[in-house]
Order: structure tokens, then sequence, then C-alpha cells
């Protein structure tokens, strides 16, 4: 997908605005988990997520291709807004973000401390992109997508930094629209690293699961409440190609299963963990039964949660 110079200066970009993250193995998990588990910190970044990375290469080589830019517009749950905001700012634009109603208020309140204007629209993430297109088309503004190869080679910056340090045998990766997990597979052909790679969706928005399953594209329905950041309703084409070709294996994980991995981070590592930050954590104990892993590596890609969502869920609600 990308060569390892390719990688370099992506890293040249985000490095000055995202120093490395940790990845630390902590021995209430090794326990739990029966194996060396290696945990990379994406929480520990600028805006508590993996997402202002890609952002950051995305900006770059935007305004290299349109220097007379001065509007752009998105759609998001949050950690993506946030990562567009930061960068748009940095270069002097004006950002607009489109959420469904009944977002994260802490996510929304966090994209408008970062300069960015907020609109609410639709049910579910699909409906805000679709709002946030139209939008862009009426305002001649640029519409910043949610998988593109330059929002990939931002965060593949993370996965080079871990796989840098260690090479588990197999890697867990939530999958919200797909720059993670096609991320984590550029940067481990760049590094040579031989782990295999499991994608993680949300139980209740399983559309990736079943557009691996089936080898094309496959809308479902969402229903989960708690990892918002896995809540994909359409598949992005080109982001499915390369799980199908590069993942060995996509799982599904509850809410409940996602709510015991976020109570579990917080008791052994004292990290906060949104639901899709803790899903790569949950599907490892979910499968830690059915096929031992002699080393397990696993990304907390966010820490973005609602107080009072994350009260109910230490609560155990």
């Amino acid at each position: 997908m990308f060569t390892r110079d390719d990688l370099e200066a992506a890293r040249a970009l985000v490095r000055p605005h995202v120093p490395p993250t940790p990845q630390h193995r902590w021995p209430q998990l090794e326990a739990r988990l029966g194996a060396p588990v290696w945990l990379k910190h994406e929480n520990h970044g600028p805006v508590g997520a993996f997402k202002l990375r890609g952002g950051l290469v995305y900006f770059d080589a935007l305004l290299r291709r349109e220097p007379g830019l001065r509007e752009v517009l998105s759609a998001t749950r949050g950690n993506h807004g946030q990562s567009v905001a930061f960068a748009a700012a940095r270069h002097g634009l004006r950002a607009t973000i489109v959420v469904p109603h009944g977002n994260s208020l802490e996510k929304n309140a966090a994209m408008r401390a970062l300069g960015a204007e907020l609109v609410e629209h639709g049910a579910d993430f699909q409906a805000a992109r679709e709002h946030a297109q139209a939008l862009a088309a009426q305002r001649g503004a640029h519409m910043v997508p949610s998988f593109h190869p330059d929002l990939v080679r931002g965060v593949a910056t993370y996965w080079m930094e871990f796989f840098e340090a260690a090479q588990p045998e197999v890697v867990y990766v939530p999958i919200g629209l797909g720059s993670g997990i096609c991320a984590c597979a550029a940067a481990r052909a760049a590094t040579g690293a031989g782990s295999r790679i499991v994608g993680v969706v949300s139980a209740h928005a399983p559309a990736y699961l079943h557009s691996f399953e089936a080898g094309r594209p496959v809308e479902a329905p969402v229903s989960t409440v708690l990892a918002d950041g896995m809540a994909c309703r359409v598949p992005e084409p080109a982001a499915l190609a390369i799980i199908r070709r590069e993942v060995e294996q996509i799982v599904a994980v509850t809410d409940d299963e996602v709510a015991a991995a976020m109570r579990l981070l917080f008791a052994a590592t004292h990290n906060v963990a949104e639901g899709a930050g803790a899903a790569a954590l949950a599907a490892a104990l979910q499968q830690r039964t059915r096929r031992a892993a002699r080393s397990i590596g696993l990304a907390l890609t966010g820490g973005n949660v609602d107080s009072e969502v994350f009260a109910r869920v230490l609560a155990g609600g």
C-alpha cells in the first residue's frame, strides 16, 4: 500500500504535534489473557485518540493540492472531527463538522474548543455524512472524508511505533470506517512484522463483519450505545478490499463485553477507554479460550468517553 519512505514522510509531519505514544505491558492484563500483552496508548495523544495523526497528514497534502482553500466540512462521531478541527485551525481554515443527534456531549465540546462549528443532523453517522457532503457542495467547501489514503498514512505512524517496539503473534484492531486497521496492515508491511491481524467490530454494528464474509459491501443497522467509534452502517469499499486481503479474521463484541473491557482497563491500568478504545481488549478476552496466542498486541485507540457514560460503565450499568 505504501513504501517505508511514504510512512517515514508521514511520521515527519506527525511527530512535531504527536510525540510517540507508549506501549506498556500491564501485569493484570497479562494475567487475564494468559500471555504477554503490549497495549499501545493512543489515548495519550493531544486529542486523546489516534485520529489526529491522519488529519495532520491529510491536510498537509490537501493544502499543497488546493492552496487557496478556505473551508472544510466533515462528519464524525467525535475523534475524526477533533482531528479535522485541530488540523484546520493549524492552517487557518474554517471547519464545519456534522454530527448525528445524540452524539457525545463531551466530544462535541472538544470539537468546538478546537474551533469547529458543529451541525447536528440525522440519527447516525451515515446520515450525518450525507448531510455534510450536501453542505460542502452547496458552499463550495472541501469535504474531508473519513477514509482516504492520506488519513491511513498518518494513522500508520502509530502502528510503525508499535511494530518497531514489539511484534506479537496477533494484534486486535477495532474497525470504524477502516483507517485504523488498514494503517495497521500498511505498517506491518513496511516494518516486516509477522503479526496476524484480527479485526474487531461491534456486534451491534456488524457491517464490516458481514461484508468480510460476503466479499462485498453489505449495509447493516447500527444499535450500539457504547462503541460509537465503531458505529458504521455502510462500509467503505476501498477499506474493505484491504481488509479482505490483509486481515485474518473479524470478530464481533457486544456492548456488555466492551463495558467489561473498559472496567478492566481502568482497574488494571488506571486508563480511561471509550467504547471503541476498549474493543480490542474485549475481543482478546472473548478469544482467549478459543485460540491461545503466544503474545498479543492491543491498541487503546481513544479515551474520549462522556463522564456520565463512564460512571455507568464503572458501576456495572
